[in-house]
């Protein structure tokens, strides 16, 4: 089980289901319905929260959050499927490098023992924002290029 205190949810498991749901826009270059987009992302936060208190292996809870995303972006947000997937797993390939990069910052630029940042809830969301950041400006840098460049569709 992979335990989420109440301030990792609000301070970093909010937000970064906006950011994914945002992402899921992007990537399949739609235009944002806000009604659909704030259900949707308050619903996967939920489902996201849910799943952690599932007794699974570490890795598969990754695996039924990229589930939960595709049923919501394809049944709420009315997103094509193929287009979907590829958004989930064009998200959690970018968190993923956002997450890595930051890591690496945190134990040879700052020095700071990560094995003591991610026992501690604040110091695990406070040595993470910088990554939630960087995958945000990505996504949403995307998505400005997307609407300047008249790429965007709506639903």
């Amino acid at each position: 089980m992979l335990k989420v205190t109440l301030l990792e949810l609000f301070l970093r498991g909010v937000p970064e289901a906006f950011i994914f749901i945002l992402a899921a826009y992007a990537f399949s270059k739609k235009f944002v319905n806000i009604k659909k987009y704030l259900i949707s992302s308050i619903l996967f936060v939920v489902m996201v929260y849910s799943i952690r208190f599932l007794p699974i292996h570490y890795g598969i809870h990754a695996m039924l959050n990229l589930f939960i995303f595709i049923v919501i972006t394809v049944n709420i947000n009315k997103i094509d499927l193929i287009k979907s997937m590829r958004a989930g797993i064009i998200a959690i390939i970018l968190e993923f490098l956002c997450e890595g990069v930051n890591v690496l910052m945190i134990q040879y630029i700052f020095k700071v023992d990560i094995n003591y940042v991610f026992k501690e809830p604040v110091l695990k969301v406070l040595y993470g924002i910088p990554s939630m950041v960087i995958f945000a400006i990505c996504v949403i840098i995307y998505y400005i290029i997307l609407l300047k460049g008249k790429e965007l569709k709506f639903i």
